[in-house]
């Protein structure tokens, strides 16, 4: 069986990835019960199969989306799924958010989409050979200014609108992107884990999110389908 094009991650790779390990049951979301397989010594053991199920379902909706031209915000707001997100993202032109999230990236979207053009014209600025005219000083401000806000809104370039949909690699660290989708209607997608409310997105993989595995895994196998729609 091949993983991506079943959408079927062999169910070995995932329990050598640890993508079964849930959080404790003294943290458990009553929500998250009908993904939790069992508990074992204090913790909650996910049910694979229905991970297996709910990524294949989140993958044909990130499909559908994209083959109607979607626009698709990739959040990695966690350690462990940086490099990950900025790889699948990349993979299908989408724009993309790690490390910290700049609030009013969606409530104030023209003040933070002014900001992307700000780098953007910066960056012309610089190649042309622009920052000649200025000062040693000036100069080195101006390289200050352009390597904090690259930082900060590389990846925003191609976020030349709202979002259609916005997919974090983990519901628990990601409260203040999924609030402001939902305060501007934009559908989540998340990874989730058995301490997070599914009821607050519209699909989840229910998985460990707090292991780096885990989350390349599930953000390979997307990456593998959804390259090949962005792609076609």
């Amino acid at each position: 069986m091949n993983p991506i094009t079943d959408l079927q991650i062999p169910y070995d790779d995932m329990l050598q990835a640890g993508m079964h390990f849930g959080r404790k049951k003294t943290v458990f979301n009553p929500a998250m019960e009908k993904y939790v397989y069992t508990v074992r010594d204090g913790i909650c053991i996910i049910d694979l199969l229905k991970t297996q199920t709910e990524l294949k379902s989140t993958t044909e909706f990130l499909k559908k989306t994209l083959q109607n031209g979607g626009l698709v915000l990739f959040v990695a707001l966690t350690k462990q799924s940086v490099d990950g997100i900025k790889g699948l993202a990349q993979s299908v032109g989408m724009p993309y958010v790690v490390d910290r999230w700049i609030g009013g990236t969606f409530t104030n979207f023209k003040i933070i989409n002014s900001r992307v053009k700000k780098l953007e014209e910066l960056e012309k600025e610089q190649k042309s050979g622009g920052f000649e005219k200025y000062t040693k000083k000036e100069r080195l401000m101006l390289q200050r200014e352009l390597q904090k806000m690259t930082t900060r809104f590389d990846g925003l370039k191609k976020l030349t609108r709202l979002p259609d949909v916005v997919f974090v690699s983990s519901l628990k660290e990601s409260a203040l992107p999924v609030h402001e989708a939902k305060k501007m209607g934009i559908k989540v997608v998340a990874i989730t884990n058995t301490d997070s409310d599914p009821n607050q997105v519209s699909h989840i993989v229910p998985a460990n999110d707090r292991s780096k595995k885990s989350v390349d895994l599930i953000l390979e196998a997307l990456k593998g389908e959804l390259s090949q729609t962005a792609n076609s």
